[in-house]
């Protein structure tokens, strides 16, 4: 007998596309794909390993949405994660359109499980920063270039500097070029990090407790050396799907 689950929750973004199974309390262990190898056949796939009563999907990649819509057109009910969805949370932001389904899924999960005002800091593709306020709702964030896409930048644009694989350095005066480029990386990474959210305490949260919530790809890399960071969950963006999904259920 196929077993069954009450999701199938999707993260599409930018690098890679994320599934996991999952009943209306938990997820099951999430897996991931490079998102140019996502396919209807592969979604499918998925479907006919286990049913799903209801395919659950955060898209900021409109191109693979296809994907999705094929692979479930004669079977689970889909729904696209919008602004338009009852989400847990308000929205105070002139455009609401235009905020990606991954941070509206990052604001609705920080929102129910770690209360509010929250800052949701996803390491991505881009690093994204999330703010939802003591009223609980959501009042917008900062977007700055990926841990990932600044290192991959250097060695494109640059003859000599060589591509790195990215890890927590020794010392802070590298002793070859791979050192002084992991310095640069993480201990840089970290410093942006710090400044962003000082900033954002210090304009929306002055003298005011606010839980730090990190997640996406180099969350413990960057993340778990931050005191200013209280918990790493990494798959936050899934919970979020999954609680936005038991609203609209």
């Amino acid at each position: 007998m196929v077993p069954s689950s009450d999701y199938l929750l999707i993260d599409i973004s930018n690098s890679y596309a994320k599934f996991a199974f999952a009943s209306r309390r938990r997820l099951s262990a999430p897996a991931r794909i490079a998102t140019r190898k996502l396919s209807s056949s592969l979604v499918a796939g998925l479907l006919r390993q286990e049913k799903a009563r209801k395919v659950v999907v955060s898209s900021v990649v409109p191109t693979k949405n296809s994907a999705i819509s094929k692979a479930t057109r004669t079977g689970a009910e889909v729904l696209w994660l919008n602004w338009k969805l009852n989400l847990g949370v308000g929205i105070d932001y002139p455009k609401p359109q235009s905020i990606g389904a991954d941070r509206l899924a990052n604001a609705a999960a920080v929102a129910e499980l770690y209360g509010f005002p929250a800052v949701v800091v996803d390491f991505g593709t881009a690093v994204t920063f999330d703010i939802v306020s003591e009223r609980r709702t959501y009042v917008g964030g900062v977007i700055a270039p990926g841990l990932e896409a600044m290192t991959n930048f250097l060695y494109q644009r640059t003859a000599l500097l060589p591509k790195i694989s990215l890890k927590e350095p020794r010392h802070a005066i590298g002793k070859s070029t791979i050192e002084a480029m992991l310095s640069g990386a993480v201990f840089g990474y970290r410093g942006l990090v710090k400044e962003i959210l000082a900033r954002i305490k210090s304009e929306q949260f002055p003298c005011k407790k606010v839980c730090v919530i990190a997640t996406g790809g180099y969350a413990r890399l960057i993340a778990g050396r931050l005191p200013e960071i209280d918990v790493i969950r990494p798959h936050l963006t899934l919970e979020g799907l999954r609680i936005v999904a038991n609203l609209n259920d």
